[in-house]
């Protein structure tokens, strides 16, 4: 495929960080792309609105935080604010495709199964706080949320799978794996 425009002068005709991900046409698993686009972007949409959603009330999704009793009291109002504001840049993170915005969400996600597994198991009856202040207010309402959190981490899989199958797939290019620039033996 011939590449022509702005980055034909960089080695190889792609900067070095659209090179990244960029799935080109020919390439067997470019099938997928549009999935990959389509999972990230619903998976960071979630991220920001419920990011949005506890960042317009900090105060009383500290008081929920409170009820799970698993942060001290001094560390509330921080966490109040802390964990919406980086659900929020996480998610916009992830829009864009940042590097490390997939690890963070992940990272996220292992906390907030953790929270509803303890929820659960000391039998709170207490509020998700997933998407608003006041929603799922019942026990069984923590099990949707957990089964809903690991339904977020199947999509945060399938990410990390494309990235791995892009990575390990990929034909070789030019001066690649060889330790020679030229392409050829060293």
């Amino acid at each position: 495929m011939e590449r022509t425009g702005l980055t034909d002068g960089i080695r190889g005709g792609v900067a070095p960080a659209a090179r990244a991900w960029r799935v080109e046409p020919d390439f067997p698993g470019a099938g997928w792309h549009g999935a990959y686009v389509l999972v990230r972007l619903a998976l960071a949409m979630v991220f920001i609105a419920a990011g949005a959603v506890k960042l317009s009330d900090p105060r009383a999704f500290a008081v929920l935080i409170s009820r799970y009793g698993l942060v001290p009291d001094a560390l509330l109002a921080p966490a109040a604010v802390g964990l919406p504001l980086a659900e929020v840049l996480l998610g916009l993170g992830l829009a864009v495709d940042a590097r490390g915005s997939l690890s963070g969400v992940t990272g996220l996600l292992g906390l907030f199964v953790f929270v509803l597994w303890f929820g659960i198991l000391k039998n709170l009856d207490v509020d998700c706080g997933c998407f608003s202040t006041g929603e799922l207010a019942e026990h069984a309402g923590l099990r949707i949320a957990l089964v809903r959190d690991f339904g977020f981490l199947a999509m945060a899989a399938f990410l990390y799978g494309c990235r791995f199958a892009w990575r390990n797939k990929r034909p070789a290019r030019e001066g690649r794996g060889t330790g020679n620039p030229s392409g050829g033996e060293p």
